[in-house]
């Protein structure tokens, strides 16, 4: 059997019917050899994203809805067809044999049927079928916050698989970076590759010169805008991305997440790039600390905005978290605006594109707060247009830079809290 091919179909199914999240794969994999752990995590986001394609494609000759494991076993077979340009007979045995290994063995001359009854229409007919949409659940919601029209734009930007983002520790030397790992310059200042390979043997990586990071998740640290010796709290600071932004202009940063764990991956980041904060692993809702010149908050959220990126997140749906998520965001917002002293600022941030995530959250925010203001001129960064600039802050989408691949959905924001 196709170990790798196995091993994605068990992360799809457990995506699908379990909940989980490619991200919590390392357990499920630690077997393979990194080249087949990542050929396994690319096959099945692939599928993923392809899911409903997958689903429209093999629905006509489906009597019935399969086994679950079945279903998956057919959807990886056919995007690894139509997408990847697996030959037709090695993905669809494969599939066989996967199936063949699971509790509805009885159903894979079923599937081998049925994907052979597919693939007769030729590709022709693959490409005529609609991009993948996004589950009803999901997108019901962002259709009445954004229109149909821009989730449909959406949707064609999460069907892209995404480039590499990086961020420079230097913003000096981008341009000199960006020509040496023939990278795109973004407006921004990040750069863009294309098709990078192993990340860790890239020019720069040893020596900490540059970290991954979404363009649109290093704009929060560059709207707070750290001035050398400020204070700065980063708080729900994991993975670290913006503590290493902070850190590099100088700020005197304390960064706290939660997570143990993922401190550790903060301690680390710090340590390759030669950077220096206060690691804290804490509570923010309950840890005392403070006054800080500014707080960074890049809440705990529902990460809708980086559907291009985690292709899993509609298949594991997750909206029932909602709600809890949205009452915490209003904690920790009021702890943020607590622990920054008079006169200072609080960026807060969600990747996510639901407006509850985001311009909602500052309204009420202003209700309970008063005098608290936008500061919406911390907004006008290079490379970010006027249009995305509200009177709550900023939205970021994935279908704004169509031509340059799109970036993460993010909302931004700069609150100063009163003298």
């Amino acid at each position: 059997m196709d170990e790798a091919r196995a091993a994605a179909h068990r992360l799809m199914t457990a995506v699908t019917e379990e909940g989980a999240l490619l991200s919590d794969s390392a357990e499920a994999l630690a077997a393979l050899a990194p080249p087949e752990r990542a050929r396994a995590r690319r096959l099945a986001a692939t599928a993923l994203r392809w899911r409903d394609r997958a689903d429209r494609a093999l629905g006509p000759f489906l009597r019935a809805r399969p086994h679950p494991a079945v279903l998956n076993a057919m959807r990886l077979a056919l995007t690894e067809i139509r997408v990847e340009g697996a030959p037709d007979h090695a993905a669809v045995g494969a599939a066989v044999e996967i199936v063949r290994a699971t509790p509805a063995a009885g159903q894979a001359g079923l599937a081998n049927a049925v994907l052979r009854n597919v693939l007769r229409q030729g590709p022709e007919a693959w490409d005529a079928l609609p991009l993948p949409r996004l589950p009803k659940w999901l997108r019901k919601p962002l259709v009445a916050d954004f229109g149909a029209e821009a989730i449909a734009a959406m949707e064609s930007a999460f069907a892209r698989t995404p480039s590499l983002d990086l961020t420079v520790k230097d913003p000096a030397t981008a341009g000199d970076w960006a020509a040496r790992l023939g990278a795109d310059l973004l407006p921004t200042g990040s750069l863009r590759l294309a098709d990078p390979g192993q990340v860790s043997r890239l020019p720069g990586f040893e020596e900490g010169a540059w970290w991954v990071q979404d363009a649109a998740a290093a704009i929060p640290a560059r709207a707070l805008a750290p001035r050398p010796g400020e204070r700065v709290l980063d708080l729900c600071a994991a993975p670290g991305g913006k503590t290493l932004q902070l850190a590099a202009a100088g700020a005197e940063v304390t960064a706290l997440d939660i997570s143990g764990p993922r401190m550790g991956r903060v301690a680390e980041n710090l340590a390759r790039c030669g950077l220096s904060a206060d690691p804290v692993t804490a509570d923010a809702l309950h840890w005392q600390g403070g006054p800080f010149d500014a707080v960074l908050l890049d809440a705990p959220c529902s990460a809708t905005g980086t559907i291009r990126r985690h292709p899993d997140l509609p298949a594991a749906r997750r909206d029932e978290a909602w709600p809890d998520l949205f009452a915490l965001q209003e904690r920790l917002i009021d702890r943020a605006l607590d622990l920054v002293r008079p006169g200072g600022r609080v960026v807060f941030c969600t990747c996510s594109l639901l407006i509850d995530e985001g311009e909602e959250q500052v309204r009420d925010a202003r209700a309970r707060h008063p005098g608290l203001r936008v500061v919406t001129d911390a907004l006008r960064l290079p490379g970010i247009s006027r249009d995305w600039v509200g009177t709550e802050g900023l939205r970021l989408r994935p279908d704004f830079w169509t031509e340059a691949g799109g970036m993460d959905g993010f909302f931004v924001t700069v609150l100063g809290r009163p003298d």
